[in-house]
């Protein structure tokens, strides 16, 4: 497989921070009395008080996801490289410090967040002026949302002044579409809990003391109140669930697995109707056209491995296409049932229908043209060709589009909850599915020869792939699937077809014979994490430096801070005595490669008999 690169940098400062500004331009010219000097003024206009859905790229772990996060330090990636550093914690602050913080809340600590107008923000001192006067661009009636939360507790939540530069660095690389911010959190979120995580503004909301040192400020107590709280402006935020380790990614893929059965329905203990089963073939009411009704046997174009029998001979009704079976009595209608189909879907899009008897009257025309030779004018000729919509209409029947859920998996029992089942396409369903879309206009035996010489171009290959029914398909809908033709991972498989049939059921094709199937998260899922102890600890097991293969001891029994933070710059003097480089080397970049988890990727091996392992 490919391998990504992936870099990470300690920041991207902007060019200019977000303020006002002025250019002037003196010119002097030795002839005039006088020099020439002009002043133009104009604002940096940056983003202060809200975020544009747009420039959050992704959250981890993801909003409304169940799992095992008790190791990870929550992280938003934003879409602007430079939007952490464009404005500063402390006024006048020439460090890198960004200006961003992610603070996480249990459900009994969880913050209620209103909306203020801008004018009010700074009301009752509750803000620092700098923080809460609008610049240029801005409205006294811009709403701001605005969270308040205990001092007591924002005093173990809020990282110190030294640590910021540690908790935002800059991801780049081809896994990623374009350079981006990423702003960490700092702590662990609970087993068994739900947490929201709030992006908050830290703009000048640390101050320098006198001997020198640079903390919090709080601001005032709001009057009349019992309980300190402070008033930090939100930016963005997201909610999840922490619970146990049998809910993580890789746990939820692996059980698919366990009962490594087919596409077909539980044993009855009827030979005869268990040819049948075994082939996927299910029992169904069966109406037939003079009004009676029946069971008949359906199987749609899912099969337990691919079937092709060539090219089907065109027809007029789907009756021509019924099928008996003496042994049981029943008609089998799967391949009556999509010629059917294909007709019904052509003639509920018009366009489709007036397009396909367009051109079966041009091509008839054609067909029985005669010009002699001697004839002395020029003919037009006759374009036969099928429209080029109507050829992109039927190779997405060819991708199943349109085809509704019970023609696809008929009964639920097919594919059981918290399963894998590996398919095959009947393709001569899907031909027999193509030739009733093409069938309008189609009125006697000479239609179907014509039919017969003129095919619509659309293709037909070997099609296989896996129906996945699980959580883990509705709990992660950026769920990346992968089919490979050999067990080793080394003959990547062209995607044919990728639906979400159900919230929770996912269909996957791919063009050839499916040997390995894998699926992993995008690589937008990678985060930052720590293995943390009961004991109240916390370490981690390092990366070797580049450009050498010796990995480094492990960094074991760091005590957590105060409701389960994890103390970044300790973490940094850890991890840079581990490599054995000066404690002020390591930054934020240094940091994230090392606390970096990738993307989990879960392999299954199809069997011949279409179960896997």
């Amino acid at each position: 497989m490919p391998e990504s690169r992936l870099e990470f940098r300690d920041h991207h400062r902007p060019v200019l921070a977000a303020g006002d500004y002025q250019v002037t331009v003196t010119q002097q010219v030795s002839l005039e009395p006088e020099d020439f000097s002009t002043t133009r003024r104009f604002t940096v206009a940056g983003d202060r008080f809200g975020l544009a859905p747009s420039l959050v790229r992704t959250v981890f772990p993801p909003h409304g996801s169940v799992g095992d996060h008790t190791g990870v330090l929550p992280h938003v990636v934003l879409d602007r490289a430079t939007l952490p550093w464009e404005r500063r914690p402390v006024a006048d602050d020439p460090t890198t410090a960004p200006w961003l913080a992610l603070l996480l809340f249990t459900e009994d600590e969880r913050p209620t967040p209103q909306t203020v107008p801008l004018g009010q923000l700074g009301a009752g001192g509750r803000l620092p002026t700098a923080a809460a006067t609008p610049e240029r661009h801005e409205s006294t009636d811009d709403p701001v949302t605005v969270v308040d939360v205990p001092l007591d507790l924002l005093t173990d939540l809020v990282p110190d002044h030294a640590e910021l530069p540690l908790l935002a660095h800059v991801r780049a690389g081809d896994a990623d579409s374009g350079e981006a911010a990423v702003v960490v959190g700092t702590r662990l979120p609970p087993a068994g809990a739900t947490c929201t995580v709030h992006l908050v503004s830290l703009e000048h909301r640390f101050r320098a003391t006198g001997d020198g040192r640079v903390v919090f400020d709080p601001g005032p107590a709001p009057g009349g109140s019992e309980v300190h709280t402070v008033r930090l402006v939100s930016l963005t935020s997201w909610r999840f669930a922490s619970v146990s380790a049998d809910h993580t990614f890789a746990a939820l893929v692996r059980d698919l697995a366990d009962d490594g059965g087919t596409l077909r329905l539980p044993p009855t203990g009827n030979e005869a109707a268990e040819r049948r089963l075994t082939q996927g073939f299910v029992p169904l009411r069966h109406h037939l056209r003079q009004g009676g009704r029946s069971i008949g046997w359906y199987r749609g174009p899912l099969v337990t491995g691919p079937t092709d029998d060539g090219p089907v001979a065109p027809t007029r009704t789907g009756d021509a296409l019924l099928r008996f079976d003496p042994d049981l009595g029943m008609f089998d209608v799967g391949y009556a049932a999509a010629w059917q189909l294909g007709r019904l879907l052509a003639l509920s899009s018009g366009d489709v229908a007036a397009g396909l008897y367009g051109w079966r009257r041009r091509r008839d025309q054609r067909t029985k043209r005669s010009v002699d030779g001697g004839y002395p004018l020029a003919v037009t000729a006759i374009d036969d060709a099928p429209p080029a919509g109507v050829v992109d209409w039927l190779a997405g029947l060819t991708r199943l589009d349109g085809i509704p859920l019970t023609y696809l998996v008929p009964d639920e029992g097919l594919v059981p909850v918290e399963t894998i089942r590996f398919v095959g396409v009947d393709q001569t369903w899907v031909r027999h599915l193509v030739d009733g879309a093409t069938s309008i206009g189609r009125l006697g035996p000479a239609d179907e020869r014509r039919d017969a010489d003129a095919s619509v171009p659309v293709d037909f290959p070997v099609l296989t792939g896996a129906l996945i029914r699980s959580d883990v398909v509705s709990g992660y809908p950026d769920l990346l699937v992968d089919g490979y033709a050999d067990p080793e991972g080394e003959q990547p498989l062209p995607r044919w077809r990728t639906r979400r049939l159900t919230p929770d059921l996912l269909l996957c094709l791919f063009v050839g014979d499916l040997a390995r199937l894998d699926l992993h998260q995008p690589p937008q899922a990678r985060h930052l994490a720590v293995e943390p102890t009961p004991a109240g600890t916390f370490g981690r097991v390092l990366r070797a430096p580049g450009g050498t293969d010796r990995r480094p001891e492990p960094i074991d029994g760091l005590p957590l801070g105060p409701r389960g933070t994890v103390p970044v710059a300790d973490l940094a003097v850890a991890v840079a005595a581990a490599l054995g480089v000066a404690a002020g080397d390591v930054g934020s970049g240094d940091l994230a490669l090392q606390l970096t988890e990738t993307a989990e990727r879960v392999t299954f091996l199809r069997r011949p008999t279409g179960g896997s392992r």
